[in-house]
């Protein structure tokens, strides 16, 4: 594997960490071969979900995405020369709900034993924590409280923490809504205790409204990846070898600089 790293890094040349751009790149036989199996339409579709802050937003000004995700996506099109498209979703579950109608060629999202059913996934690019926020005056001190008889547990819809804490919990209930932007409003008009999500969107909500109390510590990771729909193998392998390449020169913690994100760490390098 290192090997073949090695050799496919030679082959793309050396990752600058400039914003990437869309300008098609001339292609090597290896991104000939990855491009017919990314982007079998000639054009790269790339899964962007708004529901995590960490991996993209939409810019104030224009309205256009942008985030460490973007970056990646607008990179392999440039290296692989084919033009990119972005098919926006505002949560992770609906993510994948495209992925099984055939919407997008490559997604970034967390992985997980479930999607992998469907989905063939690179090594991680960024770990994220799983937390919890609970009210101010709430007699839940830490999370090894959480999961107890009577306890609600808001999480959104098919979102890695969800996915996650159906397999954990034991006593707790979960309760499920649409997006992660909407689980801590729901916490509090359903008067559940506990709000499950990404740490910086539940540390978004704390700023937005009083009397909230984050709980210390996390209950899970979160390793986001890129992923592509099964029986792309050719494209799976170059991917993978991408994502490595992107850790390592920096492109990743630059994008991540970039775009103001806190609280995300660059996910270590795989080891073959």
């Amino acid at each position: 594997m290192r090997f073949f790293i090695l050799l496919l890094g030679i082959a793309l040349g050396a990752c600058t960490n400039r914003p990437p751009t869309s300008t098609p790149d001339s292609s090597t036989p290896i991104e000939s071969a990855a491009a017919r199996s990314l982007a079998p339409g000639g054009t790269l579709r790339a899964a962007i979900n708004f529901g995590n802050p960490i991996l993209a937003a939409k810019d104030p000004a224009t309205g256009a995405p942008r985030g460490v995700s973007v970056d990646l996506a607008t990179e392999l099109g440039r290296r692989l020369g084919v033009p990119v498209r972005f098919v926006l979703y505002d949560a992770a579950g609906k993510v994948v709900e495209g992925l099984k109608a055939g919407e997008w060629d490559i997604g970034f999202y967390a992985i997980d034993p479930v999607r992998g059913i469907d989905t063939d996934f690179s090594g991680p690019y960024v770990v994220i924590e799983g937390a919890y926020l609970v009210a101010q005056d709430s007699p839940i001190r830490d999370r090894f409280d959480v999961d107890r008889k009577g306890h609600r547990v808001v999480v959104a819809t098919g979102s890695a923490y969800d996915l996650y804490l159906t397999r954990e919990l034991k006593a707790a209930t979960l309760i499920r809504v649409s997006t992660s932007q909407a689980v801590v409003d729901s916490m509090l008009t359903q008067s559940a205790e506990v709000s499950a999500g990404v740490r910086q969107q539940l540390e978004l909500d704390q700023k937005r409204l009083p009397r909230l109390r984050m709980l210390e510590g996390r209950f899970m990771s979160i390793n986001q990846a890129m992923g592509v729909p099964k029986g792309r193998a050719e494209g799976v392998r170059y991917l993978s070898a991408y994502v490595e390449e992107m850790k390592a020169s920096g492109f990743v913690a630059e994008s991540l600089r970039r775009h103001g994100i806190q609280g995300a760490a660059v996910a270590p390098p795989l080891t073959p």
